[in-house]
C-alpha cells in the first residue's frame, strides 16, 4: 500500500486563461508603481517649495532617494527568489502603496522635526523603490508563466511582444500622473495627489488572489523538499519530469556569481548600468539640454513638447522592440536599438541650434524611441538568460544597477559642467558614448532562440 510518504507531489502547470490573467494584473500593477514613482519627480518643484529647500538640497536629497531606491530594488530580488513570485508582486505593489500615503504626511513631519523629517521622507521614497523593483518581478514571473503556455514556435515568438504591452505601463503611468497633477493640485495641493495614488493597489492586492505562483518556483520547492526529505532519486525523478534543475542548491545571492548566471549578470547588467546614463541625460534632462543656451537653445514653449513625445515615443518604442526582439532575438534587437539611439543623439547634439527645433526634436524622438523601446526587450531578455533558481535575484540584481547608473551619470555630468564643459559635451560624454557602449557589451552575453521558450 503506498503511504504519504512515498507519493510524489503532483508537477504545477498553468492554462492559457491562467497567463492571460497574469499579464493583465501584471500591467495594471506596473502602471500603478510607476504611477507613485513618476509622481514624487512631477510634484518635486511644488514640494521643494513648501519645504523651503534651495536647488542643492533638493538634489542632495534626490541623490539619497535614488541611492536608497537602489538599495531596495537589489534587495527584493533574493527574496523573491525565496517567498515566490506572486508574493512579490503583492509586495511590490502594497510596498509602492503605503511609500504614497507616507509621502503625503512627509511634508508636516518634516516642518515639526526639521533633519529627522528629511530622513524619514528619504526612508519613504526609498521604499517606494519597491516600485521601481516591480518591473524586474514582473519580468521574472511572465517569463515563466509564459513559457508554459506559449510552447511552440508560432506561439513563442509572440512572447516579446506581448510582455512589451505589459512594459508599455511605464508611458501609461507617467500619463497618470502627470493628469492627476493636473486635476488634483489645485484642489488639494501635492499630499492629495500621493493619498489618491495609494487607493489603486487596493485593486492589485484584491486581484493577486487569482493569481497563480510560477510553476517553476512551485515545482523546484517541491523538488527541494523531497531532497531534504532524503528522498534523493524521487526528488531527481520529479525534477526531470517538472523540467526544473535542483543541482545548484546554493542560496541565490552565491549561485549568481557562477557560471551562465555570471555571465549575464556582467554583459547585461553592465549594458543595463550604462543604458541608464543615457536615460538620465536624455529623458530626466532632456528638456535642460534643449533649453539651455550652451544646449540647443530652442523655446522653453517648445521644448515642453518632449513631455507628450517621450511617452508617445516609450510607447510605440516598446511594441516594436518587442516585435522586434521576436524576430531576430531579443539581445541582437537591444543591441541594434541603442546603436541607433546613441547615433541620433549625436546627430541631435551636432545639428544647428536655436529655432524652433524641428530637426532637434526629430532627432531626439528617434533617439528617445530606440534608447527606451529596447528596455522592453532587455527585461523580458534578462529574465531568459537567468535559470529559476537565481532568476529573480540576478533581474533585481541588473535592475537595480541601473539607478546606480543614473547616480554616476549625474555625478559625471556635474563634473563635467563644473569644469566649465557645455551641455553639448556633456551629453555627448555621459550620455551618448554610454550608450553605444551598452550596445556593444550586450551582445557578449548569451544569445536566445526567442522561437525557444525556456522552462527551467
Amino acid at each position: 500500500m503506498t503511504t504519504s510518504t512515498t507519493t510524489l507531489p503532483q508537477v504545477m502547470t498553468v492554462t492559457l486563461r491562467d497567463v492571460k490573467r497574469a499579464t493583465w494584473i501584471a500591467f495594471f500593477a506596473w502602471t500603478f508603481a510607476v504611477y507613485d514613482f513618476v509622481l514624487f519627480g512631477n510634484l518635486l518643484p511644488a514640494f521643494s517649495a513648501d519645504m523651503g529647500w534651495s536647488a542643492p538640497e533638493t538634489t542632495n536629497i534626490v541623490t539619497w532617494v535614488t541611492i536608497g531606491t537602489a538599495l531596495v530594488a537589489f534587495a527584493i530580488g533574493p527574496i523573491v527568489d525565496r517567498i515566490g513570485r506572486r508574493k512579490g508582486i503583492i509586495i511590490a505593489v502594497a510596498g509602492a502603496a503605503v511609500a504614497s500615503l507616507l509621502t503625503a504626511v512627509a511634508g508636516p513631519l518634516i516642518g515639526i522635526l526639521g533633519g529627522v523629517g528629511v530622513v524619514f521622507l528619504v526612508l519613504v521614497r526609498s521604499i517606494a523603490g519597491l516600485g521601481y523593483a516591480e518591473q524586474a518581478i514582473n519580468a521574472t514571473y511572465l517569463n515563466e508563466m509564459f513559457s508554459k503556455v506559449y510552447t511552440d514556435p508560432s506561439q513563442a515568438k509572440r512572447r516579446g511582444l506581448i510582455y512589451s504591452l505589459v512594459q508599455s505601463g511605464w508611458p501609461v503611468g507617467s500619463v497618470l500622473a502627470a493628469g492627476s497633477v493636473y486635476l488634483l493640485f489645485p484642489i488639494g495641493g501635492w499630499p492629495l495627489a500621493f493619498v489618491v495614488g495609494a487607493f489603486p493597489a487596493i485593486f492589485i492586492l484584491i486581484a493577486a488572489r487569482w493569481l497563480k505562483e510560477s510553476p517553476q518556483f512551485v515545482n523546484r520547492r517541491a523538488a527541494l523538499a523531497l531532497l531534504a526529505e532524503g528522498r534523493t532519486a524521487e526528488a531527481r525523478a520529479f525534477a526531470a519530469e517538472a523540467g526544473v534543475d535542483i543541482e545548484d542548491r546554493a542560496t541565490p545571492l552565491r549561485s549568481v556569481f557562477r557560471g551562465e548566471s555570471l555571465r549575464a549578470l556582467i554583459f547585461v547588467g553592465i549594458g543595463f548600468f550604462l543604458s541608464w546614463f543615457g536615460v538620465l541625460v536624455f529623458v530626466i534632462l532632456g528638456t535642460t539640454i534643449l533649453t539651455a543656451e550652451d544646449g540647443k537653445g530652442i523655446n522653453f514653449s517648445d521644448a515642453l513638447v518632449i513631455l507628450i513625445i517621450s511617452n508617445a515615443t516609450a510607447f510605440l518604442g516598446y511594441l516594436f522592440h518587442g516585435w522586434f526582439g521576436d524576430r531576430i532575438g531579443r539581445r541582437n534587437a537591444i543591441a541594434i536599438g541603442w546603436v541607433l539611439s546613441a547615433i541620433s543623439f549625436a546627430a541631435m547634439l551636432l545639428a544647428p541650434s536655436g529655432g524652433g527645433g524641428g530637426l532637434t526634436i526629430t532627432l531626439y524622438s528617434a533617439g528617445l524611441f530606440f534608447l527606451i523601446g529596447p528596455f522592453a526587450a532587455l527585461l523580458f531578455f534578462t529574465g531568459e538568460s537567468f535559470p529559476v533558481h537565481t532568476r529573480a535575484t540576478g533581474s533585481a540584481i541588473i535592475n537595480a544597477g541601473g539607478q546606480v547608473g543614473a547616480i554616476l551619470a549625474g555625478v559625471g555630468v556635474t563634473a563635467s559642467l563644473t569644469a566649465g564643459s557645455s551641455w553639448i559635451d556633456a551629453a555627448m560624454i555621459w550620455g551618448v558614448v554610454p550608450v553605444f557602449i551598452a550596445a556593444i557589451l550586450i551582445l557578449f552575453s548569451k544569445n536566445v532562440n526567442p522561437k525557444v521558450a525556456r522552462t527551467d
